[in-house]
């Protein structure tokens, strides 16, 4: 559940930080007191979009934080599909705003939109005028039929999803196959050229790596011996070499040893300079024998290990890949060579395919049927209880022309609001009031079935009043005794049952104008829902009603549990 919400410099909040609890939540204020804003902020903060007017006037950025407390199960298991794991019990969601980008993070590690809405959609259901809409539309109203009937129709809709994608492949494949004797005929050749290709450079598994290794070791064996050859070359051969510089320098400096002692001293010096360049010329030598360098072999490998790389530029990244790819085109060429048969084969494997998919939708679309029968039923009687008193209701099924990953079933909600009228399509019965009510039916008839923990309703009261409007606080009642349940209401019937009362309040001084949310205690509640009743001016007679409409809600929430 939602546990905690934190708000700063959004539009007129400065900073507020929000503690719900479980059950049901109710926010009332003012008209323009900001009860749309808290809404927008959660929804901020479940990756909706922005404009940079969004942001407090004078601010950098806005933040939003929600904390949700994760129990249950089935929401854990989904958030572990996504590699999100709560700490300590806990998922935070935060979004930081700014003009022209914002930063999302989950547990405090940055995130993509996109699976910050991921996570979003298994934690949290907003339910406004745009979700209410959503009734009109076909797709949803499967989508609620298979939510009821999860947990009878689960293995046989993977079954059939299965299937679906198996079928879908054998199709795929025998439509491509399809081709006149010259499509063939090109065909065949081209893959006999790719795999002549590769089976003539009798590749074997490790060799590239094995060539790779010999290359760098002659690569750098070639430029050991080009070192050792110039060295050799500037100390011993030659005119100009070391060696013969010094004997040289010998020669000039023996005479004059004779006649002084210093002189003596450096001929002997120079003496042993030029043994010990003869030493290192013969050591230099051995060494030049031990780096023989065979040209023929480095050019052989060479080419060996651009063969290989050439082919890996069309056919693979490895040797293995390769191989593999010349096995699928000598598969290929055995099929296009015998074309008849295959395609035989292939049309077989589509029938049995087709066959396979046909049983597996059939049983999806009788189980599906059974179970939008008791659906029906229960919705209607939802219905019923929301001061619908003649409505008829029908989920409708057709057959889909063609297969769908979910079956061949299309289904529609089909309603009367009037006694004598047949049944017809949601979108040209229902209002935008009625489509609120008719969705907190069906919420009330999934809160059994629902992983979502916790429900944001916003506009639920549009267009109700008087006996309705306390036949659907009814309802939320009955909701928030499976979830956790946030609204926000105009209604006093409505707000009388909370479990957790907020009041949303704007302040203005000449310098600002601001928004605030406060927990309301049981006098503090009444006394907001005497505001709610009695307007401008509230009367004693209006306080009395409060607390009668306050006690009576704690009553019927009471019997309710009971029952």
């Amino acid at each position: 559940m939602l546990q905690n919400l934190h708000v700063k410099n959004l539009a007129l909040i400065d900073e507020i930080e929000v503690d719900f609890k479980e059950g049901l939540n109710i926010l009332t204020g003012e008209t323009g007191a900001g009860k749309s804003i808290i809404l927008g902020s959660v929804s901020l903060a479940l990756g909706g979009r922005y404009t940079k007017d969004i942001i407090r006037a004078g601010a950098d950025y806005g933040f939003v934080e929600l904390a949700f407390v994760v129990e249950n199960e089935r929401q854990a298991e989904k958030l572990k599909a996504l590699d999100i794991f709560p700490e300590e019990g806990m998922v935070v969601l935060s979004r930081r705003l700014m003009a022209g980008r914002s930063v999302s993070r989950i547990n405090g590690e940055t995130v993509q939109m996109g699976l910050l809405r991921e996570v979003s959609s298994i934690l949290i259901d907003i339910h406004g005028q745009h979700e209410h809409q959503s009734l009109l539309y076909k797709k949803y109203h499967l989508e609620i039929v298979d939510a009821f009937a999860r947990d009878y129709i689960g293995s046989v809709k993977d079954e059939t999803a299965r299937a679906y994608h198996t079928y879908k492949a054998r199709r795929k494949e025998l439509e491509e196959a399809d081709m006149d004797e010259a499509q063939r005929a090109k065909e065949l050749a081209f893959l006999k050229f790719e795999a002549d290709e590769i089976e003539k450079a009798e590749l074997k598994p490790g060799e590239d790596e094995e060539l790779e290794a010999l290359y760098r070791r002659m690569a750098n064996g070639r430029k050991i011996a080009d070192g050792v050859a110039e060295a050799h070359t500037f100390t011993s051969e030659g005119e100009s070499s070391a060696s013969e510089a010094l004997s040289r320098a010998i020669r000039a400096l023996s005479e004059a040893s004779e006649y002084d002692g210093r002189a003596q001293e450096l001929y002997h010096q120079l003496v042993e300079v030029d043994s010990l360049l003869n030493d290192f010329n013969r050591e230099l030598s051995d060494y030049s024998k031990s780096c023989e360098f065979s040209e023929e072999e480095f050019v052989e490998t060479e080419n060996r290990l651009n063969e290989i790389n050439h082919l890996k530029q069309k056919y693979g990244n490895t040797i293995d890949e390769i191989l593999a790819y010349c096995r699928e085109q000598q598969d290929k060429i055995q099929k296009l060579e015998d074309y008849e048969q295959y395609i035989d084969t292939l049309k077989k494997s589509c029938d049995t395919a087709e066959k396979e998919l046909k049983k597996q939708a059939g049983r999806l679309s009788r189980l599906r049927k059974e179970q939008a029968a008791i659906l029906e039923r229960e919705i209607k009687e939802g219905l019923m209880e929301l001061n619908f008193e003649d409505v008829s209701f029908a989920i409708h099924f057709e057959e889909l022309p063609d297969y769908t990953v979910q079956g061949t079933d299309d289904v529609e909600f089909m309603i009367s609001l009037n006694p004598g009228q047949p049944v017809r399509p949601l979108i040209n019965v229902a209002s935008g009031g009625e489509l609120s009510r008719i969705m907190l039916a069906i919420k009330t008839v999934m809160a059994d079935r629902d992983d979502i923990e916790t429900l944001i309703f916003d506009e639920i009261d549009v267009g109700i009043s008087g006996r309705t409007a306390q036949k659907v606080s009814e309802k939320m009642a009955v909701i928030g005794r499976k979830h956790q349940v946030i609204c926000i209401t105009h209604l006093a019937q409505i707000a009388a049952m909370a479990d957790c009362h907020f009041v949303i309040e704007k302040t203005a001084t000449k310098e600002s104008t601001k928004t605030d949310i406060l927990p309301l205690d049981e006098e503090a509640s009444i006394n907001e829902l005497a505001r709610i009743l009695g307007g401008a001016r509230i009367t004693d007679t209006v306080m009395e009603n409060a607390k009668e409409m306050r006690e009576l809600a704690k009553q019927t929430k009471k019997s309710r549990v009971k029952s």
